[in-house]
Parts: structure tokens; sequence; C-alpha cells
């Protein structure tokens, strides 16, 4: 499994639009063959961090989303609501197996 973990700093007065625009992205991506996972989590202690959790058969999956209509629409709906840049880390997944999904 290939995992990419994003961290967003949101401006506070975009927050429900960020998650709006987010929820559409993070269930249109659900449908693509290629994920397994979409996870969006707000922080408790800061309501303008936002975590997405997302989890691909491979990094080519990943890369095929990138290019999807719904994931460009979110990029660039969101790049203004942003406080900084978004932190995205990418990760091979060790536990659980391939086979255990």
């Amino acid at each position: 499994m290939y995992v990419v973990c994003v961290t967003v700093f949101v401006k506070p007065e975009k927050v429900k639009e960020f998650i709006e625009a987010t929820l559409e992205n993070a269930t249109k991506t659900r449908q693509e063959p290629n994920n397994v996972r979409f996870d969006v989590l707000q922080a408790e202690e800061d309501p303008n961090r936002f975590f997405l959790y997302e989890v691909y058969k491979n990094p080519e999956g990943f890369k095929i989303h990138q290019q999807t209509k719904h994931y460009l629409k979110w990029r660039e709906t969101i790049a203004d609501w942003m406080a900084q840049p978004r932190q995205g880390v990418r990760h091979n997944s060790i536990f659980p197996e391939d086979s255990d999904w």
C-alpha cells in the first residue's frame, strides 16, 4: 500500500467551505479503483488544522488520482483558503500488509 498524509492549515473564515470541498473530493476519490481509504480529520485543539490520510494500492494509483477532475478542482478551489502551504508526506505501508486489505 502507498499512503499519503497531508496536513492543511485553513484560514478560520474558510473552514466550512474547506470541509465541503474536501468531502466532495474524498467521496469521489473513494470511487477510484486504486484508492483504499481516504480519511478527513480535523484537529481537536485547532479546528483550522486538517489531516488527510489517503491510502492507494500503489504509487501509480496516487499519480492517477492527481490527474482526476475532482482532485484538480479541489486543489484549485482551496488554494487561497490555506493559511500556509499544505504539507504532504508519502509513505510505503509496512503494516498491515497488502494482503490484509
